[in-house]
């Protein structure tokens, strides 16, 4: 009888330990407790943050991964893509994000990538000497598409406390946008899946969307990224209904200008703070564009396609609290990252992003984007 009653007491006092043991849950982490699920946990005051986006273009490694296309990134490919330039392309991306971090103070609290292979790429990336210190974190998921590149998200966890995490299909059911696409080719069609992070950020909720929308090599491909924009909508819509006051910031390579319809429209995209309703989002890359700013020439043309925008509460948020900062001449609410070395110096291409590869020969460059942040902040 007394080992019986010392057995009961020893699997009473365990109980709570093994309850914390179980299976995982179909989320990134652990479910929050019911605090956080309202974003009621304690707000870290006079706090800034940096978010933003970064398109690598074509960051992969030298090794084929089944069923992707990509033999022209092997040492025997098209690029002859050996270690030595993985490296240099590696130490290259990792010279930008540390650059941006002298140049804020601050390293980025999340940051979403595109272009990148698989999550090794990634590791290898956070692992680089230069950015090691921030000790990034991953969020990634393999996804459809046929060269296998894929977007992601880089946080750093002693900041932003990630909660959930899903990988959205790109689906043609329930559009209301027309594509003049047989029901053979769209069975067909591969893109980037969309990536959705929710988490606590300073002690409020926030989610960030990353996306990498259909190009524009694609033959009536602007109702194929009007799509992907009508899909990250319905996705914000749910998330403002789930977790009212919710923050929520999309970011990504649209392959469109925030004017295009794909963000001004479907994704409710307005250029002034006064016209963001409740169910809006402000996109501040609007003004910038107009002034003639650019963070991706194509055919010659200034264009922004890394767009960043954000939903009403956090362009109109209470005092105290998370918004959206003013950081370009205390006029614009987003930053394009083009310092000199960035920059091509010389010849036909003066003036745009020093790329990895240029007319089809190695030059060591960055990337064909120029990457662009937000700064979010509780200072008054």
């Amino acid at each position: 009888m007394k080992k019986y009653l010392y057995n009961l007491i020893l699997l009473l006092a365990v109980l709570p330990f093994l309850n914390g043991c179980g299976a995982a849950r179909s989320v990134y982490a652990p479910e929050e407790n019911m605090s956080a699920r309202m974003g009621s946990a304690p707000v870290q005051t006079g706090k800034s943050y940096v978010i933003g986006f970064y398109n690598l273009e074509n960051l992969f490694d030298t090794v084929h991964d089944d069923g992707k296309n990509d033999y022209e990134y092997l040492p025997d490919g098209a690029n002859q893509w050996t270690e030595t330039k993985y490296q240099k392309k590696l130490s290259n991306m990792a010279q930008v994000i540390a650059a941006m971090k002298q140049d804020n103070g601050a390293w980025h609290t999340v940051l979403g990538v595109s272009e990148i292979e698989n999550r090794h790429v990634l590791e290898d990336l956070v692992s680089m000497p230069e950015i090691a210190d921030a000790n990034f974190q991953i969020v990634h998921y393999d996804g459809p598409d046929r060269r296998g590149v894929d977007v992601a998200l880089l946080y750093r966890p002693s900041v932003f406390r990630v909660l959930e995490s899903k990988s959205i299909p790109f689906t043609f059911e329930d559009s209301e946008v027309q594509f003049e696409m047989t029901p053979e080719e769209q069975a067909d069609f591969r893109t980037r899946d969309i990536l959705m992070v929710r988490g606590l950020l300073g002690g409020e909720m926030f989610a960030f969307l990353v996306a990498h929308l259909p190009s524009r090599l694609i033959a009536n491909s602007g109702a194929l990224r009007s799509r992907g924009g009508q899909m990250m909508y319905e996705e914000c819509v749910h998330l403002m209904q789930e977790y009212p006051g919710i923050k929520i910031v999309v970011m990504g390579n649209m392959n469109d200008n925030p004017t295009d319809d794909s963000m001004a429209v479907w994704m409710h995209g307005r250029e002034k703070i006064e016209d963001v309703g409740a169910m809006d989002f402000f996109s501040p890359f609007v003004s910038m564009l107009k002034a003639g700013y650019s963070s991706y020439y194509y055919r010659g043309e200034n264009n922004i396609y890394d767009v960043i925008v954000v939903n009403e509460p956090l362009v109109n948020a209470p005092k105290g609290t998370l918004k959206i900062r003013p950081i370009v001449k205390k006029k614009y609410y987003g930053r394009i990252f083009n310092p000199p070395f960035m920059v091509q110096q010389e010849g036909q291409y003066a003036g745009q992003p020093l790329r990895t590869f240029s007319n089809g020969a190695f030059v060591g460059g960055y990337s064909d984007h120029f990457p662009t942040y937000i700064v979010v902040s509780n200072k008054e």
